[in-house]
């Protein structure tokens, strides 16, 4: 009788903390953020739990209010994606920073805690003022706190049709086998 290998030990646990980009908004289990990025790693050889700590409409502000029940202090590496509810209402951008410094600040102050910090792009209908306002605060966050940076969640996704939902702005499940794909080399060093 051949004996069982011994239990991994090294598994990592992820938190995915961000929208409903991460919540798997009208996905079927095990289509979301989460399962697929877990399966990903797993398939490179890599042992992680990834929790989906997504939240759909959620704003930065939401995200900060509920950041210590979200994110266990057991979580060896937080991917955080918030930002893209906070520009569609048109939410200020200084707010957004401020919110969004704070999460990071907090996340990076955690003992054993890696974050990954992904970035948003301000609709183009919000005009080039709110671009150029909001679309540096992710980069100049990154920088600040020497975090990881993927600098579009929705890179290789946004305006392809056939990667997206009705709704034009969340992912199929094929567009969160891309988005998943793409993040995957950010992800992995981690």
């Amino acid at each position: 009788m051949q004996k069982a290998p011994p239990a991994r030990t090294d598994q990592k646990l992820i938190v995915a903390f961000g929208d409903s980009l991460y919540a798997g908004y009208n996905l079927d289990p095990g289509k979301g953020l989460a399962p697929v990025l877990e399966k990903s790693l797993a398939a490179g050889g890599l042992s992680a739990q990834v929790v989906n700590a997504g939240v759909s409409g959620d704003t930065t502000t939401g995200g900060l209010a509920r950041l210590d029940w979200s994110v266990p202090d057991s979580a060896d590496i937080v991917i955080v994606e918030l930002g893209a509810n906070d520009a569609l209402r048109g939410i200020q951008p200084d707010i957004t920073r401020a919110n969004l410094s704070d999460i990071v600040a907090r996340l990076k102050a955690r003992a054993n805690t890696s974050v990954l910090l992904t970035g948003m792009l301000a609709p183009p209908n919000m005009g080039e003022e709110f671009a150029s306002a909001f679309n540096p605060i992710f980069p100049d966050i990154a920088r600040q706190y020497d975090v990881p940076f993927y600098p579009f969640f929705l890179d290789g996704v946004a305006g392809v049709t056939r990667l997206n939902q009705a709704d034009y702005m969340h992912p199929t499940g094929d567009g969160i086998a891309e988005i998943v794909r793409r993040i995957l080399p950010s992800v992995e060093p981690l």
